[in-house]
């Protein structure tokens, strides 16, 4: 069923030009941010093409997206088309992963759902094993991506307090391109009570525009951020997409790529598929891969061949291995006051405040303090079955007054905790889907309880009634996938070295959160970013 005419791949035009780009210098598989990110910054002087299974969205549906977000016979994935044979997938283990609850297939990516938060990881992050015991060093560390953090704050359009009013930020050469959004009105009911408890409260990097800037607007409070700005105002991968095809980039969607060809040492081209039943071969003189933690390490295991009978670039036996995500602590309750909750979709106050204190038994987490906590009127009037005066009554006396915490936390990397393929289940294309077996250990669950307690603190500081905590028994994922092609020095512990360019193959390179070796506890589309433009330079560079 389609809502406000929104459709999927059915409506999509038949009649695009899907053929191969002749004599392509790059080939970057996956639209996403950093693929796009890639493409813009190498097609003034290259000839790129970009390969992407979904399609490319209209923008002028997105208000009708919109009306599916706030409509409750709706979840996640029907805003984006997402499920299907095309987006099967299987778990394995004790945790079940939820992976078509929070993915877009389609030009933009992930970032046309996300929620925009972007934080740069810590000095620590980078040298856990060496800091806090445990985890991995990285092969680089944050002064190799500080320049690279400050470029892609200004690509995305940050708004954010410049580390000013953050102490426990690291450290950075210039303030963000934009400055913070104002607290909200229930911002300065929590940093009341924080003070009384001797926590900082500061503002929160958001790529998302507090003022007009890179030719969109400035946020106008739709609300529903998450999963769709009808404004533009939030940053999204398209921007960059966009900008690569005016430079001369060619970009195909709905062109899922099966594997990847290859020799010894190179992979030579990108086999697609097309909405016609064609099939065709992209070749390249450098490839990139950037279709996320899963998607990633899945096309790696489906280009297996005699050079490479574990997948490719898989002569470490690590594709798909420690597959990570952000663990979820939170808690809510209710005030005996007006908090005008869901008058904003995002949020603007965290503490970062417990960070650093991490070592061998608690991971990093930081807190964050919600704006959109309780149902909105939206969802009240939808969802029950009384009318007028008696509807009246119920938003009067159960609107408004809720409050809420939630938190992000590091899940260290493990041997048991992997994406591989499932060959007993197949796509739409006949391949094996993604199995996820995610595992979740000791050090993550003891860190929901300890970020439980700090948020139980505040909320009954702030006179708020508890009524529900998110602990260790009722934890879920961010939908951050990490770590499943990791970095490293040492090619037989990782996929790919510094520069993001495999180990194995020379003119392969992955731009994609599956590189990092730890998780932190920030989320990483910053990293991602600054990751990506590090990747081009270094293609401009061997080209």
């Amino acid at each position: 069923m389609n809502v406000g005419g929104v459709g999927g791949e059915d409506t999509a035009p038949r009649d695009v030009d899907r053929s191969p780009v002749a004599d392509a210098d790059v080939c970057v598989v996956g639209a996403g941010p950093a693929g796009a990110l890639v493409a813009d910054r190498l097609a003034a002087d290259r000839d790129v093409v970009v390969l992407d299974a979904g399609p490319r969205f209209d923008p002028t549906d997105r208000v009708a997206r919109q009306e599916r977000a706030i409509r409750p016979s709706y979840d996640r994935p029907d805003v984006w088309d997402v499920g299907g044979e095309r987006d099967a997938h299987s778990n394995s283990g004790a945790w079940s992963y939820p992976l078509n609850h929070a993915r877009v297939k389609g030009i933009g990516g992930s970032t046309l759902h996300w929620q925009g938060m972007v934080m740069r990881l810590h000095e620590d992050d980078f040298n856990s094993e060496t800091e806090r015991g445990v985890g991995l060093d990285w092969p680089i560390d944050y002064a190799d991506l500080r320049p690279y953090y400050a470029e892609a704050e200004r690509e995305l359009g940050v708004a954010g307090g410049g580390g000013v009013d953050n102490p426990y930020a690291p450290p950075r050469e210039e303030p963000h391109p934009m400055p913070p959004f104002e607290p909200s009105y229930s911002d300065s009911l929590f940093a009341e009570a924080c003070e009384q408890l001797g926590i900082d409260v500061h503002s929160v990097p958001n790529a998302r525009n507090s003022e007009p800037y890179d030719d969109r607007s400035a946020c106008v409070g739709y609300g529903t951020c998450q999963p769709v700005c009808p404004a533009g105002a939030k940053y999204d991968a398209t921007v960059h997409v966009e900008r690569a095809e005016e430079k001369g980039a060619t970009v195909i969607d709905r062109a899922p790529v099966q594997r990847l060809e290859h020799d010894a040492d190179r992979v030579t081209a990108a086999v697609y598929a097309t909405p016609d039943g064609e099939a065709y071969e992209q070749t390249a003189d450098a490839f990139v891969v950037a279709c996320g933690g899963v998607e990633t390490p899945r096309l790696l295991l489906l280009s297996e061949s005699d050079a490479y009978p574990d997948g490719l670039a898989n002569s470490s036996g690590t594709v798909g291995k420690f597959f990570m995500d952000h663990l979820f602590a939170g808690a809510g309750g209710v005030l005996d006051e007006p908090t005008r909750q869901n008058h904003v979709g995002f949020y603007t106050s965290a503490c970062d405040q417990f960070y650093d204190e991490a070592d061998e038994e608690i991971a990093p987490f930081k807190l964050e303090f919600f704006n959109y906590a309780g149902p909105s009127p939206v969802e009240m009037a939808l969802t029950g079955d009384d009318w007028g005066d008696e509807l009246l009554d119920r938003l009067r006396d159960g609107y408004g007054t809720h409050v809420a915490m939630g938190g992000l936390v590091e899940q260290r990397p493990r041997a048991d905790s992997y994406v591989t393929l499932d060959p007993g289940r197949t796509d739409d294309h006949g391949n094996p889907v993604p199995e996820i077996h995610w595992s979740v250990g000791d050090r993550a669950l003891r860190t929901i309880e300890r970020a439980n307690e700090i948020q139980r603190e505040i909320l009954e500081a702030l006179g708020a009634e508890v009524e529900w905590v998110a602990g260790p028994d009722a934890t879920g994922p961010a939908y951050h996938h990490m770590g499943t092609t990791r970095m490293s020095a040492d090619s037989e512990a990782g996929v790919v070295d510094a520069e993001c360019r495999t180990h194995d193959l020379d003119n392969c390179w992955i731009a994609s959160s599956g590189v990092f070796p730890t998780s932190g506890a920030m989320n990483p589309t910053l990293t991602i970013a600054a990751l990506a433009l590090r990747v081009a330079d270094d293609i401009e560079r061997r080209l």
